[in-house]
C-alpha cells in the first residue's frame, strides 16, 4: 500500500511540475502567477528537417540543457505531420519552453517574389494546429531573416500581414494567445526602422506580438558601446511589445565568454530586453556549437546520423570552454523583473511609422495598407492613416548553417526555408523563479486525503 502510495504521489509530483503557458503582455512575458518571464535559450536544429520528433535524443539533450540552465530552444525547421508528444514532454519536465518556426522550405516569403497566399497560410496554420497544444510552446515566428540585404525592405508589409492573418486564425480557432512574431537579421541601416514599422499604425491585430533580433555585434572581449548593445538599448526602451535576442553569441575571436548577458540581464537592459537565445546547440561547420555527439563522422557511420560530415545523434558532450563558460554566466544571473500586477502598460509607447529615405536600405513609406491574402507585389502600396495609437491596445495577451561574420551588421541566413511540412492536423520552467509553495501545499494536501482513504 506505501507502495503504491508513493507511486501515486510521484506521478502527482511530475505532473504539478509541468510548465505553464507564457503571456505576452505589453513588452514583457509573464509566468502564470505573475512573475517576468526572462528568455535563457539556445537555437536547436540537429536535423534538417525536424529535431522534435526522436524522443530519445530529446530525453539527452533536454537533461543537458537543464544543467546548461537553459529554460527554451529555438527551432527552425518542424514536420507538422509528425509526432511530437514525446520531445515536448522531454522538454516540458525539464523546465525548456519551446519556439518556433511556421514557414516550410516551400513557404518562405521571399524577398524576389513577394506574395502571400493560401498555400503558405495553410502551412503555416499546420505547425499552429500541430503545436497549440502544448503549453511549453512560448512563441511562433513568421519569418527568420527575410529582411538581409538592401533592396530586401518591402518584404516588411508581407511579414506583417502573415502576422495578422495567424493571429487571426490563432483567435478564431480558440487557441490561446500564442504570440506571434518575427526574427530579424540585425542590420545597422535597418535599426530601429523595421522593429518600428512590424508594431506600428496602432491596430493591435495587425502588429507582431514580439520582435526578435539575431545579432553577433558583440564579440568577446567587448563593451556595452563597442558591441552597440547601446544603440540596440536606445531604440527598445519602452518598445511596445517583448524583444529578445533570439540568436547571439559571436564566436571572433574566441573563446566565447558571453559577457553580453551581463548587459541583456543587468540593469542596462532588463528593463526593456525579455532575455537572450545563444547560437547554437550542436558543433556545426560554422564552430558555433555548445556540444557535439562525437568526433568528425566516420564513413561508416549511418546517413541519418550524420550531417555535412557532423554526427548528429548520442549522448551531447560538452564543448568547453564555451559550454562551462554560458553555464557560470547564467547560474550567475538572477533577474526579477516586474510583477504583472505591478506592472503599468501606459509605460510603453508605440512608434510612428517608419518612411522611406531617398537612397537608404528602408523603402517602405509610412503605415502602408497591407497586402491581403492571395496578393503578389505589383507596384508600390500606398500609405493609409494610422489608427489612434494606444499603448494599451497593443499590449497582447497574447539548422541555420554557414559562417557567422560576426560584425553585427549582417549575420548570415542560410536556412531561411525553414519547415518541412508534409500533412498537418486541420483542427487542431519549470522556472526556478516559479513559487515552490503552492506545488508543497497541493501535495501535502494529497497526502493528508490519501492518509485519510488509507
Amino acid at each position: 500500500m506505501l507502495r503504491t502510495t508513493l507511486a501515486v504521489l510521484s506521478g502527482l509530483a511530475a505532473s504539478a511540475a509541468a510548465l505553464d503557458p507564457i503571456e505576452a503582455y505589453g513588452n514583457k512575458f509573464f509566468n502564470k502567477d505573475g512573475s517576468q518571464f526572462f528568455i535563457k535559450g539556445v537555437a536547436y536544429q540537429l536535423v534538417p528537417d525536424d529535431p522534435l520528433i526522436d524522443t530519445n535524443q530529446c530525453k539527452l539533450d533536454a537533461k543537458l540543457m537543464k544543467d546548461l540552465g537553459a529554460n527554451a530552444i529555438r527551432v527552425y525547421h518542424v514536420d507538422a505531420g509528425k509526432d511530437h508528444d514525446g520531445c515536448m514532454k522531454a522538454f516540458d519536465e525539464a523546465g525548456v519552453y519551446v519556439m518556433l518556426d511556421m514557414d516550410t522550405f516551400n513557404t518562405y516569403i521571399e524577398p524576389t517574389m513577394l506574395y502571400w497566399n493560401t498555400s503558405q497560410f495553410d502551412k503555416y496554420a499546420e505547425v499552429m494546429d500541430t503545436f497549440q497544444k502544448y503549453d511549453n510552446v512560448l512563441g511562433l515566428f513568421v519569418g527568420n531573416e527575410n529582411i538581409a540585404k538592401r533592396q530586401d525592405s518591402p518584404v516588411a508589409p508581407f511579414l506583417k500581414a502573415a502576422a495578422r492573418d495567424m493571429k487571426a486564425y490563432r483567435d478564431r480557432k480558440g487557441y490561446r494567445k500564442i504570440p506571434v512574431g518575427y526574427s530579424a537579421a540585425d542590420i545597422q541601416e535597418l535599426r530601429p526602422m523595421l522593429q518600428n514599422y512590424l508594431t506600428c499604425g496602432g491596430n493591435s491585430s495587425e502588429i507582431i506580438d514580439f520582435f526578435a533580433l539575431n545579432s553577433y555585434s558583440w564579440c568577446d572581449p567587448s563593451t556595452y558601446e563597442q558591441s552597440t548593445y547601446d544603440k540596440l538599448q536606445e531604440y527598445a526602451k519602452n518598445f511596445p511589445v517583448p524583444i529578445f535576442f533570439s540568436e547571439t553569441g559571436c564566436n571572433v575571436p574566441g573563446p566565447r565568454k558571453f559577457d553580453d548577458q551581463d548587459a541583456v540581464f543587468g540593469k542596462l537592459m532588463v528593463n526593456d530586453w525579455s532575455g537572450a537565445m545563444v547560437y547554437e546547440w550542436i558543433q556545426e561547420q560554422n564552430n558555433y556549437g555548445l556540444i557535439e555527439y562525437g568526433p568528425p563522422a566516420k564513413s561508416n557511420k549511418r546517413a541519418d546520423d550524420v550531417v555535412d560530415g557532423f554526427t548528429r545523434k548520442g549522448t551531447p558532450t560538452p564543448r568547453n570552454p564555451e559550454f562551462n563558460n554560458l553555464k557560470t554566466k547564467w547560474a550567475s544571473i538572477h533577474p526579477t523583473g516586474v510583477s504583472k500586477g505591478d506592472y503599468d502598460t501606459k509605460s510603453i509607447s508605440t512608434r510612428a511609422c517608419p518612411m522611406s529615405t531617398s537612397g537608404g536600405w528602408w523603402q517602405v513609406n509610412g503605415n502602408v495598407r497591407l497586402p491581403t491574402l492571395g496578393e503578389t507585389k505589383t507596384g508600390a502600396f500606398e500609405s493609409s492613416p494610422s489608427a489612434t495609437a494606444d499603448p494599451s491596445a497593443t499590449a497582447t495577451t497574447g539548422s541555420k548553417s554557414g559562417d557567422k561574420s560576426g560584425s553585427g551588421s549582417q549575420s548570415s541566413s542560410s536556412a531561411q526555408a525553414t519547415g518541412g511540412s508534409e500533412k498537418g492536423k486541420t483542427d487542431k520552467e519549470n522556472s526556478s523563479d516559479r513559487p515552490l509553495a503552492l506545488i508543497g501545499a497541493t501535495l501535502a494536501g494529497l497526502v493528508l486525503s490519501l492518509a485519510i482513504l488509507l
